[in-house]
């Protein structure tokens, strides 16, 4: 009786693929579980095994068509071919070989307890995250509470830590792999680890991710992953030309096609013919033309989404003033030093408008108000996100309750979360929630931009550059320290007279900081 030969199940986020390679002919006989077909989609390379021991009796799709999920490849009839019974034979010892060498090496080399490492508990509003990186690899010697992984989520970078003093002994889920709460990512084994660790010859062949399928195949020093071995046949390629950036030096599908496009891969000879007549129409470019391209970041993911999603539902316009910094520069100047010897943090700019602007959300409420579908929401306090940018992407950590804080406790909370920000050790409870942004581009020389609110707040403070400028002051030219100011705010919400008079009201506080101390 035949057996259909179909294509894996896809992921969601997986619409098609391609059939990288074959590894049997019609007529071979295989065995069971027995690896048959390789299917690479934009993300991983999918193994397809048989069904039940048999021949190959037909194949349906062939090597570069594209697939669909669960569709029909081919075949599997009854019987064996000529000469198989002496090659399942040989197959069937090979992979008991291999599953008793990885039971060995799974194996705990103290005898100890096995753990399962796992994912942490997610939070509600996060669904999944992406394995960062891993800090230790299999056999490496951990200490309890040491950091194995990092996940990151659209929010927060979470650690996960060894549960006792030991080793990993094998990885489930590989670096950029997505996962789940309280997934299983690795397992360990107390007591294991330093010289315990399984040892790896001269002659064998790194283990090969999970990304990249099983069956690499080495090539005079070089290792091929499958789709980057069926490319260098179909171009002829000198593998030994070909740098390969995967784990452990493999050449993947990538470099492949790098070295197809730059040419610098072609065996020994010269083009003729059509090769010829190509390579003297192509443009001549001197220099190197470097191309690198990387996953977008699950944060840069959200960022992306959010921004987008603010300038498509709000009706926002963006109001314009400029305040002289002259009054708050000579008041920072006079008490910095005996400002940081009392509080132990500097005097910066920022202590001084988050007040401002406490006082002025204070005096205009629907600046602090959110929209919630048909809602208004007034806030009776006032929660400011300060806007930190970090390697990963922006993230708006929020001070609560601004208004009660002194400048001295602005200041330190900020310091706080640049830190832990740049670490990525920030809470999702302090990202969440706030009633008001405050973003300074002038501090890598933004004279003037527009920001874009953050919902679903409905207005955000831009902070710029300092700029000596000339200005009419009592009738006279002088030479002042000037700052523009922009607030973007949500039309739906906010009137224009009210825009207009918040920031009229902070450019008055900031010119004459008293008025913060007197409140007038």
């Amino acid at each position: 009786m035949a057996s259909d030969i179909k294509a894996p199940t896809f992921p969601e986020s997986v619409a098609e693929g391609s059939v990288a390679a074959w590894h049997k002919k019609p007529g071979d006989s295989v065995e069971r579980d027995e690896l048959i077909v390789e299917i690479e989609t934009d993300k991983v390379v999918l193994e397809v095994v048989a069904p039940e021991a048999g021949t190959l009796s037909e194949v349906l799709v062939e090597e570069g068509d594209t697939v669909q999920s669960e569709q029909l490849l081919g075949r599997i009839g009854a019987g064996a071919a000529k000469g198989g019974g002496e090659k399942a034979e040989k197959t069937a010892d090979k992979q008991a070989d291999e599953q008793a060498d990885k039971q060995k090496e799974a194996k705990p080399a103290a005898g100890g307890k096995v753990h399962e490492v796992k994912a942490p508990s997610f939070p509600e509003s996060i669904q999944e995250g992406t394995v960062a990186s891993w800090n230790k690899k299999v056999g490496e010697a951990a200490k309890r509470d040491e950091v194995l992984a990092e996940i990151e989520t659209d929010k927060v970078v979470l650690e996960v830590v060894a549960p006792a003093d030991g080793a990993l002994s094998e990885i489930k889920a590989e670096e950029g792999s997505q996962v789940t709460s309280e997934q299983v990512l690795a397992t360990f084994a107390e007591g294991a680890g330093g010289e315990s660790a399984p040892a790896t010859s001269a002659d064998q062949k790194p283990a090969a991710s999970a990304d990249d399928g099983a069956s690499d195949e080495q090539v005079g020093d070089k290792i091929l992953a499958p789709a980057a071995r069926k490319l260098v046949a179909e171009h002829d390629l000198d593998v030994s030309k070909i740098e390969g950036t995967g784990k452990g030096g493999r050449v993947l599908k990538e470099d492949v096609q790098r070295a197809v496009t730059e040419g610098s891969a072609k065996k020994g000879g010269k083009p003729t013919g059509g090769a010829q007549a190509a390579a003297a129409a192509a443009p001549v470019v001197e220099g190197e033309r470097p191309e690198k391209r990387v996953p977008m970041s699950r944060l840069r993911q959200t960022i992306a989404k959010r921004l987008v999603q603010a300038q498509q539902t709000a009706a926002m316009l963006t109001t314009y003033n400029e305040v002289d910094m002259g009054a708050v520069m000579d008041l920072r100047s006079q008490y910095k030093d005996s400002f940081l010897k009392a509080h132990d943090v500097k005097l910066g700019f920022m202590g001084f408008f988050v007040k401002a602007a406490s006082e002025a959300l204070k005096r205009f409420p629907d600046v602090n108000a959110s929209i919630d579908g048909t809602d208004i929401v007034y806030h009776g306090y006032q929660d400011i996100g300060v806007a930190v940018s970090t390697d990963r992407g922006l993230v708006v950590p929020v001070l609560r309750d601004t208004d009660s804080m002194k400048i001295a406790d602005v200041e330190k909370g900020i310091v706080d979360f640049g830190k832990r920000a740049r670490d990525g050790k920030l809470g999702i409870d302090e990202m969440q929630g706030g009633t008001f942004t405050i973003t300074n581009g002038g501090i890598f020389g933004s004279l003037m931009s527009t920001p874009i609110i953050n919902p679903p707040q409905t207005a955000i403070l831009g902070m710029h550059k300092i700029q000596e400028r000339p200005m009419a002051v009592n009738g006279k030219v002088e030479i002042r320290p000037m700052m523009y100011l922009a607030v973007s705010y949500d039309h739906r919400m906010i009137d224009g007279k009210d825009a207009v008079r918040f920031l009229v009201t902070m450019k008055e506080l900031l010119e004459d900081p008293s008025r913060l101390l007197l409140d007038i």
